[in-house]
């Protein structure tokens, strides 16, 4: 055996989806392989390639896409569903127990539903300068082409295709080239990334395109090439018009779910701040019920879900465009609402969860999708005197390392209490 192929013994699978094996070497990371398994790998440093499992784990199965552990998409395929959702829950609970917060973690939700609605594209041009579209390679800048994507709702199964066809027209070249697509109500709606101004010919490519294919909107940089139907999404009784590329929940079962136990969370408050608010996701189901003060720093997002309050019985719904990470809601802002929605990126909201931990707010309801972040700035709100109910995972990204929290944080009574008593 040569210096740089190492047997292994795999003890547990990392944040990353990766198997980690503990030895003289110090911390070994595989991708592909599992808890238990024995392995031969190919060693760099702390990276290990996995060549040969010797002793498989009792949980893996066939993978059913010929591209896992090409694509770098999805990163356990190959786990059993109930070992896969232990690991899940067990990505929060760690991450909860390292930040110090003594929570129960409920069982993993699965919302992938009819699968992802929205996706973005990578198109390169191979040797003879024709575009390839797909995925980006595991752990490289590489593309990997693909025909299609078992991940996807039924909605995208034209995506990839249509996309070809795009960046054919723009004469895919030296330029990376990008395409979000977003499956809407009305139809598929493509914005174009990376290829700089439109001349009046690719325009014009781009516009009988988008017709032949039937898109409901297209656009290039935001810049909107052609309409057809507005491209709406149904968010509670409101319906809404995305800007081009806007953020929105992977999975319209993963939107769905998420905003069930918000709304169950906040039901009763009359005045609601939902903090990182985007095109309104929560905003606009909690208006049927209460007055909600949206802030976002995404001006055209914003505009967009102002232009959606006006729907039967909707309560007030005010918008405010500001940089949370810059400038967060301060404590004499936060303590005229019953309850607030704290749901960041990825990176999460420390500024102001710390404002919040100094506020007489008597409820926060906390969304995220990263476990770290999320545990982080949980512990800055108990460590102000809230107290954490149930966490719940929810997964909308099927066998990738992503998922999404959800969890309430309440001021006893005797501490809220005593908190309005401090702040006078």
């Amino acid at each position: 055996m040569s210096e740089a192929l190492a047997r292994l013994t795999i003890e547990c699978l990392g944040r990353r989806g990766e198997g980690i094996s503990r030895g003289e070497r110090g911390l070994v990371f595989v991708p592909y392989a599992l808890a238990g398994e024995t392995v031969l790998a190919e060693i760099e440093g702390e990276r290990g390639r996995l060549v040969e499992i010797e002793s498989p784990s009792p949980d893996r199965i066939d993978p059913y896409c010929p591209h896992f552990s090409v694509c770098g998409g999805c990163a356990v395929q190959a786990l059993a569903p109930e070992a896969y959702a232990r690991w899940k829950q067990d990505l929060v609970s760690v991450a909860l127990r390292r930040a110090g917060i003594d929570a129960e973690v409920a069982p993993l939700v699965d919302a992938h539903g009819e699968g992802r609605r929205r996706a973005t594209f990578h198109i390169r041009a191979d040797a003879s300068g024709r575009p390839v579209v797909g995925f980006m390679q595991a752990r490289a800048h590489a593309i990997v082409a693909i025909a299609a994507c078992p991940l996807l709702a039924p909605a995208l199964a034209k995506a990839i295709a249509t996309v070809g066809a795009l960046a054919t027209a723009l004469g895919a070249g030296a330029k990376p080239l990008d395409a979000l697509v977003t499956a809407t109500e009305s139809g598929l709606d493509i914005d174009l990334r990376g290829h700089g101004p439109l001349d009046p010919r690719q325009r014009q490519s781009l516009v009988r395109i988008g017709r032949d294919r039937d898109l409901a909107r297209l656009s290039n940089h935001g810049e909107i090439v052609l309409v057809q139907r507005e491209p709406l999404l149904a968010m509670g009784r409101a319906s809404v018009v995305p800007p081009p590329g806007t953020f929105l929940q992977a999975t319209a079962a993963g939107e769905e779910r998420l905003a069930a136990e918000v709304c169950a969370a906040l039901s009763g408050a009359g005045r609601i701040a939902d903090l990182f608010a985007g095109i309104g996701t929560f905003a606009l189901r909690l208006a049927a019920e209460a007055r909600v003060h949206a802030v976002d720093c995404d001006a055209a997002a914003l505009a967009a879900l102002a232009k959606a309050t006006h729907f039967p019985e909707a309560k007030p719904v005010t918008v405010e465009t500001r940089d949370l990470f810059r400038r967060p809601l301060a404590r004499e802002e936060l303590d005229r609402f019953d309850g607030v929605v704290l749901d960041p990126p990825r990176a999460g909201a420390e500024l102001q969860a710390r404002a919040l931990a100094a506020s007489a707010v008597p409820l926060v309801v906390a969304v995220s999708c990263s476990a770290q972040s999320f545990a982080r700035d949980a512990a800055i709100l108990c460590a102000g005197g809230y107290e954490i109910g149930m966490v719940v995972p929810i997964d909308q990204f099927r066998h990738a390392p992503h998922v999404e929290i959800v969890a309430t944080l309440r001021r006893p009574a005797r501490k809220l209490r005593a908190t309005r008593k401090l702040l006078g």
